[in-house]
């Protein structure tokens, strides 16, 4: 009987430097290209996330853990479209360094990787929108590939920083792009915390640590992944254009509620420059509604606008 192979050093290697991707970025070796396949092992915290949301079942419901849960929907969702996409990817307002930093750390806490990582990945994504190199096209890949099996793939694991080199002279942002579970691991310990305390000094709350865990961690977290993953998958399929652009982009209003006005997707492909995606005002931007307010503050300046002479023009249909 032949006896079982053994695993190859090389094997056991690259299992080993998939766990260090974990806590080190940088632990990964560039390979674009390589073919587009599933690391497991790098992926399995990815997937603990979503299968720490089944412990719902065990831990229960409270009204504090719903309203703690849809606050950090909130609260991080804004983070990616305000800070991750409009400021770090587009440059569509200014702020100073320490508010560029707390932008990060905030854009962090939604588990979506680095600053870095991100904008290389939207700016690509931008210059190649729908084309066979768009990595997360539905066109050209399908829907489950656009929505999320792009970025759990070896292959697109890194980012090119030659797109971010404005970013990349910063230290603490590629500190930040490198060690990026950091900020996710200080949260859910922080909402495991809170909710300790809850259950040893407000029992009134019906919430404990666990719960809080579960529904203000791993459950608004997922529902942020998933929520934000859309834009790419279904905004490029479902909905209304009214302008004609080089990809498939649309407008599509319930998308736009639910990621907080990201979901003007058509809109935002005719003119990627501006910190406004709902260019009139009876399309809900209510990210652009947050920094407008904290422009108001002092905190961010310089919003671009949608200057009127671009937002008439190249029209395939009346504003509706």
């Amino acid at each position: 009987m032949q006896s079982p192979a053994k695993p190859t050093v090389r094997s056991i290697t690259g299992f080993t430097r998939a766990i260090k991707t974990w806590f080190d970025a940088e632990a990964k070796t560039p390979d674009s290209q390589g073919p587009a396949t599933v690391e497991w092992a790098r992926v399995a915290p990815f997937l603990a996330v979503h299968l720490m949301c089944l412990a719902i079942i065990w831990v229960g419901t409270s009204a504090t853990a719903l309203l703690t849960a849809v606050s950090l929907y909130a609260i991080r969702m804004f983070s990616i479209t305000g800070f991750y996409h409009r400021y770090f990817s587009h440059r569509s307002f200014k702020t100073s360094r320490v508010g560029q930093l707390i932008f990060a750390i905030l854009g962090a806490s939604a588990v979506q990787r680095g600053p870095l990582w991100w904008a290389a990945h939207h700016r690509h994504h931008h210059a190649h929108s729908d084309a066979p190199s768009d990595v997360h096209s539905p066109r050209q890949h399908g829907f489950l590939w656009s929505h999320m099996g792009w970025f759990l793939s070896d292959q697109h694991f890194t980012a090119d920083l030659g797109r971010v080199k404005d970013l990349a002279q910063y230290p603490e942002l590629r500190w930040l792009d490198r060690y990026d579970i950091c900020i996710p691991v200080a949260l859910a310990l922080s909402i495991f915390a809170l909710g300790w305390a809850f259950e040893m000094w407000a029992p009134a709350l019906h919430t404990n640590r666990w719960q809080m865990l579960i529904w203000g961690f791993f459950v608004s977290t997922v529902a942020c992944y998933h929520a934000t993953y859309t834009i790419n998958s279904l905004s490029h399929v479902f909905g209304h254009r009214r302008y004609k652009t080089r990809d498939d982009s649309r407008n599509n209003a319930l998308l736009a509620l639910l990621t907080l006005g990201e979901g003007w997707h058509n809109n935002h492909h005719h003119y990627p420059n501006t910190a406004r995606q709902g260019f009139y005002w009876w399309e809900i931007d209510v990210t652009y509604y947050v920094l407008r307010l904290l422009s108001m503050l002092g905190i961010i300046w310089d919003l671009k606008p949608i200057p009127h002479s671009i937002r008439d023009s190249n029209r395939v249909s009346a504003p509706k």
